[in-house]
């Protein structure tokens, strides 16, 4: 019980001392282009009828589908543990692969290169 108090009253005391030292060291002098909203690149003040690459959304939904990708895999090396584990390896190695190939294939047809 004591053990536990101890650590309690550690991360508070580390908590508050971090809180403290960001407030004390970190500058605050607002000018017009920290008060402007930031979208994404985009020039706030314009119009937002004009014409946007959508690359920008392509490398968005790649982020997405392989940040998926890692939360499936998570559970693997647990799953090796099963009486089966060559059935989990098996789905696992194939989702990787159609992942992969579908990477390779916007690769080469040039989705992925920002200038054109």
């Amino acid at each position: 019980m004591n053990m536990i108090t101890f650590m309690i009253t550690l991360s508070l005391t580390l908590s508050l001392i971090l809180t403290a030292l960001n407030f004390w060291i970190a500058q605050m002098n607002p000018d017009s282009e920290k008060l402007s909203p930031y979208e994404c690149g985009f020039d706030p003040l314009g119009s937002a009828r004009l014409p946007f690459s959508i690359r920008f959304f392509l490398v968005a939904i790649l982020f997405l589908l392989f940040d998926l990708e890692i939360a499936l895999l998570l559970p693997l090396p647990w799953a090796t543990q099963l009486q089966n584990p060559t059935t989990t390896l098996m789905w696992a190695s194939i989702l990787i692969l159609l992942l992969t190939l579908g990477l390779v294939y916007e690769w080469i047809q040039g989705g992925l290169e920002w200038a054109e």
